[in-house]
C-alpha cells in the first residue's frame, strides 16, 4: 500500500499549486489554496478484527472568488463530497 497522504498531496497539487497539510497558526497562505487535515478513520470489522480501515481527510479551499472552480474540480475526485460553504 502506498502513502495515502502523499498521494493525496500530489492529486491536490495538480488542482492548485498552493496546498497545505495542517498548517500552523500564523502561516501566511497564498491564495487560491487548499488546506487539508486528517479526519476520522472509517473502519469495517469482521471476525472481531479490523477488516478494513479507510483514512478520511477534510479538505478546505480558500479563494477570493466566491464562485471558485476549485470546488467543482475537487468534486470530480472519487469519494469526495461538498460539506459546507464559508464566506
Amino acid at each position: 500500500m502506498g502513502r495515502p497522504r502523499i498521494e493525496l498531496q500530489a492529486i491536490l497539487k495538480d488542482i492548485v499549486p498552493n496546498v497545505y497539510f495542517q498548517p500552523p497558526n500564523g502561516l501566511k497562505l497564498t491564495y487560491p489554496c487548499i488546506i487539508y487535515e486528517r479526519d476520522n478513520t472509517r473502519t469495517t470489522h469482521a471476525d472481531n478484527r479490523i477488516y478494513k480501515a479507510t483514512r478520511r481527510y477534510t479538505v478546505t479551499t480558500i479563494d477570493r472568488n466566491p464562485d471558485s472552480p476549485l470546488v467543482d474540480l475537487l468534486l470530480e475526485l472519487p469519494l469526495c463530497a461538498h460539506d459546507r460553504f464559508f464566506t
